[in-house]
């Protein structure tokens, strides 16, 4: 029994010790919080609703507003989302605002990209993007036109 109980122990012990190397393998690679900012890797930076426009290079209007509530999702975690919000977006991106918001959200979802949300925010009309809506961003418009 006591050469079992030994038996059970030296596995313990090794795996203990397997589980520091991959611990401290793990460490090494992660920066931690004594590093300095300039030697962090550029990802660990939120992107600016900016620079995530210029990457996606929307090519109109309809196209824009999409990838802007997509970023209010993503980037900035407000769902559901309104006009006053896709507004505050744009002016924060410094691109033209629309003449009318709602009409451009009307568009995206007859294209499938956005959906009314289930409730009013701020007693307006809001929206969440769609699965579809989700893919047509990532792919950067690519797929199809619209």
């Amino acid at each position: 029994m006591e050469n079992n109980i030994k038996k059970i122990l030296g596995e313990i012990l090794t795996s203990i010790k397997s589980l520091e190397k991959r611990v401290t393998l793990i460490e090494s690679k992660t920066p931690s919080m004594s590093t300095p900012s300039h030697d962090l890797p550029i990802a660990s930076k939120k992107m600016s609703i900016k620079e995530f426009l210029i990457d996606r290079s929307p090519a109109n209007g309809v196209q824009t507003t999409l990838a802007v509530a997509y970023y209010l999702e993503k980037y900035d975690k407000i769902s559901p989302f309104n006009a006053s919000d896709i507004e505050k977006a744009f002016r924060s991106a410094k691109e033209p605002v629309p003449n009318n918001i709602n009409d451009k959200a009307n568009m995206c979802i007859k294209n499938g990209h956005l959906m009314e949300g289930e409730d009013k925010k701020d007693n307006m009309k809001a929206w969440v993007v769609t699965r579809s809506g989700e893919q047509y961003v990532q792919e950067k418009f690519d797929r199809y036109s619209h």
